[in-house]
């Protein structure tokens, strides 16, 4: 998972080739301290692909784990409190070579079922305003943008702003 992840979210060109590995070692720690979590509003779901032929092997390379996707709680406050929760997705990500099969979609489709077993009508997450293939997957999936989040460093390094999505699943049929 830790491999997944790091391949979808940093560069491996020029000198982040280098530190890629270090990047890696740490996503894998996270990962790591998030599964060993004894929450039960938290999961981490991976997907296999799973090939026609038995004992052949998906088309990622790494085995048949094709992508992983978490979703946990968060309050809307800094202080928690049990009413001002709600269901919010992180770490979305396939394998380049299992990507455009359904797979993204797939993961959504599980955590919005989670979230509805644990008693939301809602689920968020966030996705950054350049990565134009992660926003027509949520929009193709019914998310709507909630909010923009800005920071001093999208004004003064130029990274890009946060774009806060929800979908009400009260009113999305299930895929």
């Amino acid at each position: 998972m830790a491999e997944i992840l790091a391949l979808s979210f940093h560069s491996r060109e020029g000198i982040m080739e280098l530190i890629y590995p270090l990047l890696r070692l740490g996503i894998y720690e996270d990962l790591r301290n998030r599964l060993r979590s004894v929450s039960d509003r938290y999961i981490c779901l991976a997907a296999e692909l799973v090939s026609s032929r038995e004992g052949t092997q998906g088309r990622s390379g790494t085995g048949d784990l094709a992508g992983t996707v978490e979703m946990a709680l968060r309050s809307r406050h800094p202080w928690r409190m049990s009413n001002s929760e709600y269901p919010y997705l992180s770490n979305l990500a396939v394998h380049p070579n299992c990507r455009r099969l359904g797979v993204a979609q797939q993961l959504l489709s599980n955590c919005e079922r989670v979230a509805i077993e644990w008693g939301f009508s809602d689920i968020y997450l966030h996705v950054l305003e350049n990565n134009h293939a992660a926003r027509r997957l949520y929009f193709k999936a019914g998310y709507q943008l909630q909010q923009v989040d800005w920071n001093w460093t999208c004004l003064f390094f130029r990274q890009p702003r946060r774009l806060f999505l929800r979908k009400n699943l009260a009113s999305a049929p299930m895929a």
